[in-house]
């Protein structure tokens, strides 16, 4: 393991370096998109930001400003209360996810870059981060990652019991409005790089498996990342020596690792009572 981890960092320094770190945050933040069952945010931001760099291409402006814009307008309209509205939130979700996929390839297009091109803005290429784009990365990454650590109580209780955290006087609508503007902070930083698929990914599938494997919030949140950082190093190995696309096989490896996290899992749950009864 410590020669394949030399080896790949010798080679893509830039690209093991950034998918580690955007693979630990979007893993971290994840757990509270599943906590507060807006999984659909995760692909639709997604989408956004891959919308926001298409743009960028057309106008000749920094990907990160263009997925910037477009990301944090989407989160201010998800932050208007739907309650009393005709249509829920998650019917705007998907009617802007819908709009920016279209919208994307049509920008794509008339940019003039072809179809490699178009793949790299809808799904990204992990392997050929720079170091300009992982300098960017760290300076984006690392200040929101801090805040959101500070911020991290009185966002759980927000998250886990609204109404809860409402009698204990926290203002759970800052809180949760201060989450969903770092999460899309991150996910525009990190759009170009990892496609909206590897993202979404990273927001789902390695928290997923977290909650599935312990019920204690503690654990879950070091299991997140530490499971999604595995199935990055894992995945970029895989691809490295067997000539596949890098964020493809990351995903399939997260998924595959949830499957392996979800039988144990259920399997020890299954033997814990014979053996407590034996």
């Amino acid at each position: 393991m410590h020669n394949a981890m030399t080896g790949l960092y010798s080679q893509f320094p830039e690209a093991l370096t950034a998918g580690l770190l955007i693979s630990a945050v979007c893993a971290l933040l994840g757990v509270f998109v599943i906590l507060k069952r807006a999984v659909f945010i995760g692909i639709t931001l997604s989408e956004v930001a891959a919308c926001g760099v298409a743009a960028s291409f057309l106008l000749g402006i920094p990907p990160f400003a263009g997925s910037l814009v477009l990301v944090l307008g989407a989160v201010s309209l998800f932050a208007l209360p739907f309650e009393n509205q005709r249509i829920p939130r998650d019917t705007l979700m998907g009617i802007i996810f819908i709009a920016a996929t279209a919208l994307t390839i049509l920008l794509v297009s008339k940019s003039g870059p072809g179809l490699m091109e178009i793949n790299a803005v809808l799904y990204g290429d992990l392997i050929l981060a720079s170091g300009r784009e992982l300098k960017i990365l760290f300076g984006i990454l690392t200040p929101a990652l801090l805040l959101f650590l500070c911020i991290l109580r009185p966002t759980l209780y927000s998250f886990m019991d609204r109404e809860g955290a409402n009698v204990l006087g926290i203002k759970t609508w800052i809180w949760e409005s201060l989450y969903f503007l770092m999460l899309g902070i991150m996910i525009s930083a990190a759009s170009r790089i990892a496609g909206a698929l590897l993202i979404f990914c990273y927001l789902v599938v390695c928290p997923a498996a977290a909650l599935v494997a312990s019920k204690r919030i503690r654990t879950v949140l070091l299991a997140a990342p530490a499971a999604s950082m595995s199935a990055t190093f894992i995945g970029m190995v895989i691809s490295f020596h067997y000539d596949l696309p890098t964020n493809q096989t990351i995903c399939i490896t997260s998924c595959a690792l949830f499957v392996l996290i979800a039988v144990t899992s259920w399997t020890w749950r299954k033997l814990m009572p014979a053996t407590h009864h034996n």
